[in-house]
C-alpha cells in the first residue's frame, strides 16, 4: 500500500498480534479499518481477502487458515509442517502482505488465502 497511514495501521496490528495474540474485537476493528485503506487505493482483492478474514476471526475466533508454503502440496509432510506454524503467524504473514501490492509474489499469496478463505 502507498498510504502511510495504512502502513501504520499494518505495523500496529502485527505489533498487537505480537502482545496480546488473535484478540477478536480490536483485531476487527483495525482490519476493518485497514480494508477502508484497500477501497480508497482501489485494491479490490485486498478488500476481499480483508472482509473475508474479519468474517473468519468473527465465527471462529480465531485464524484457522495455515501459513501458505512455498512448496506444492503433495506428501503428508507439507500439513504436518503446517500445524506447526501458529493462527497468530499465519495472520501476521497476510497482514503483511498489503505492504507491497506490487510485488507479484505477493499478489500471488493474497490469491490463495482468498481461496483458502473461501473454501474455509
Amino acid at each position: 500500500m502507498e498510504n502511510t497511514q495504512a502502513i501504520k495501521l499494518i505495523d500496529k496490528i502485527l505489533k498487537n498480534l505480537d502482545e496480546t495474540g488473535i484478540n477478536s474485537d480490536a483485531l476487527i476493528d483495525d482490519i476493518k479499518e485497514l480494508r477502508g485503506y484497500a477501497i480508497e487505493q482501489k485494491a479490490p482483492l485486498l478488500v476481499k481477502v480483508l472482509r473475508y478474514t474479519c468474517e473468519h476471526i468473527e465465527e471462529h475466533q480465531s485464524f484457522l487458515i495455515p501459513i501458505l508454503s512455498d512448496e506444492p502440496l503433495d506428501e503428508e509432510n507439507d500439513s504436518e509442517q503446517t500445524e506447526d506454524v501458529s493462527p497468530v503467524d499465519s495472520l501476521k504473514y497476510l497482514i503483511a502482505l498489503p505492504r507491497n501490492l506490487n510485488n507479484k509474489g505477493n499478489l500471488s499469496d493474497l490469491k490463495e488465502y482468498k481461496e483458502l478463505l473461501m473454501a474455509y
